[in-house]
């Protein structure tokens, strides 16, 4: 009997829920990837991403080639065309089952749903397998049974499930056959870029990542992960967000490097970013509005944002004259990746002191980061626009000089992003102000901006 694994969000052999079913229920398994480009393009997937995606997927082929599963590739153009191919594919294969993991945004949930009573009808059952939390996304609730929705309690209660149902690998899926011919990765130049030749492709690469974090970084985690300086984080974000590392084995991983530190807070520290993960995807789960680009504080709704015009325009390409801000978008534009710290600096400036509409700075990350990853994107904005869950009370604004003072006291990221203004010394180089040919002024001022952030925020409740 043949079973059909298909590959989405989970670009991997280890650890993969559905793959190990798919193999312990079939005498033969078969496997498949659909991309769909115009989908992507809606979902604003950025080149960066959708490249090493196509990379990992070419090390995934070469992998399960070696194990005699052959790999399909159909091209699609969107989620709707998934319906006729699969079955098109069970067809030919023999498959009597399709094996996947869970999604989670509104689109791939109604797809996945869709697809059910469409293959039903043809003795085809789909099987769809938890992988992309740690937690269970409906095992936690509140004591009035509601969704968490501030993340202190429920990362209490994460640690607590971990601690009771501590997470195992699935196992890794031996040879079936003979290897088989590896399939051509498909040529789709519009997603090509250079920009993730940094962050290199495929399953061991994730691993390699994760253990030089583990092994040389995580003890001095909590003391160097604010500064973008320095090489103090994990920059495993790219990997889980295409599922080429599943959270399962960071946390396993984690808990290991913790009982042999001498600064296990610091792994505690890293494992509430996985704890974060999961908060985010929950919530996506139980508010759907959350992927349909609504706010979670409905009142916000009200509120009557800037045109993004020039100054988004600014924003986006790095030159409103405040370095930090301007260096973080240029490392963006540059790499496609930006350190955790300066998102929330750049994502408050742009909501707080530009006052433009925070969906429209989501959906630039969305299309330039190679990790991003719509529910920890998603909540990181309306974290920082004060209109999501648990969010920054709208009064509470990062002021983007004092950040650099604190989290780059030698300048050293500005001067490598802003080189312009790499002769300044001191107070000047966190804000020239204006007073350096070639560099601009600031354009807009911080306190002004801060006070009429403030009160449109406070005239919500009247």
């Amino acid at each position: 009997m043949t079973q059909l694994i298909w590959f989405r969000n989970d670009l991997r052999l280890a650890d993969n829920p559905a793959l190990t079913a798919a193999m312990h229920q079939g005498e033969k398994v078969e496997a498949c990837f659909l991309p769909t480009p115009d989908q992507w393009q809606e979902h604003d997937w950025s080149p960066a991403r959708t490249d090493l995606m196509l990379r990992s997927l070419d090390r995934l082929a070469a992998d399960l080639a070696s194990l005699g599963i052959p790999l399909h590739i159909r091209t699609l153009a969107r989620f709707a065309d998934t319906d006729d191919a699969l079955l098109e594919l069970c067809r030919e294969t023999g498959a009597q089952g399709v094996h996947c993991n869970e999604e989670y945004a509104v689109n791939e949930r109604n797809r996945d749903h869709r697809l059910k009573h469409w293959l039903e009808p043809s003795g085809i059952r789909l099987h769809i397998y938890r992988d992309q939390t740690v937690v269970p996304v409906r095992a936690l609730y509140t004591g009035g049974g509601t969704p968490y929705t501030v993340f202190t309690p429920y990362s209490r209660r994460w640690w607590q499930w971990i601690d009771e149902n501590p997470p195992k690998l699935h196992p890794s899926p031996a040879p079936q056959a003979e290897p088989v011919e590896r399939p051509a990765i498909p040529e789709l130049d519009d997603w090509r870029t250079e920009k993730a030749h940094w962050a290199a492709p495929g399953e061991t690469a994730g691993h390699e990542q994760l253990e030089r974090f583990l092994q040389e970084r995580m003890a001095a985690y909590g003391d160097n992960r604010d500064f973008p300086a320095l090489d103090g984080t994990s920059v495993i974000s790219p990997y889980l967000a295409l599922g080429v590392l599943s959270p399962r084995q960071c946390v396993i991983k984690g808990l290991e490097a913790i009982r042999e530190s001498r600064r296990p807070e610091a792994g505690r520290t890293w494992l509430n970013e996985i704890a974060w993960r999961d908060f985010y995807i929950q919530l996506m789960v139980h508010f759907p509005r959350l992927s349909k680009h609504r706010p979670f504080k409905t009142e916000t709704e009200a509120l009557v944002w800037n045109e993004p015009g020039e100054a988004f325009d600014a924003w986006c390409e790095g030159r409103i004259g405040i370095p930090i801000v301007d260096a973080a978008m240029r490392q963006l534009n540059e790499t496609g990746w930006m350190h955790n710290r300066l998102r929330m600096v750049t994502a408050m400036f742009l909501t707080k002191n530009l006052f433009i509409d925070w969906r429209e700075g989501e959906r630039y990350f969305m299309r330039s980061l190679v990790d991003g990853y719509l529910p920890s994107n998603n909540g990181g904005w309306q974290w920082s626009a004060s209109t999501g869950t648990d969010a920054a009370p709208y009064f509470r604004i990062f002021n983007p000089v004092t950040q650099s003072e604190r989290f780059d006291p030698e300048g050293v990221f500005i001067r490598r992003y802003v080189p312009e203004i790499g002769h300044l010394e001191g107070k000047a180089l966190f804000n020239p102000n204006g007073k350096v040919s070639g560099y601009p002024g600031p354009i807009v001022d911080l306190k002004s901006s801060r006070k009429e952030a403030i009160a449109k925020f406070q005239a919500l409740s009247k």
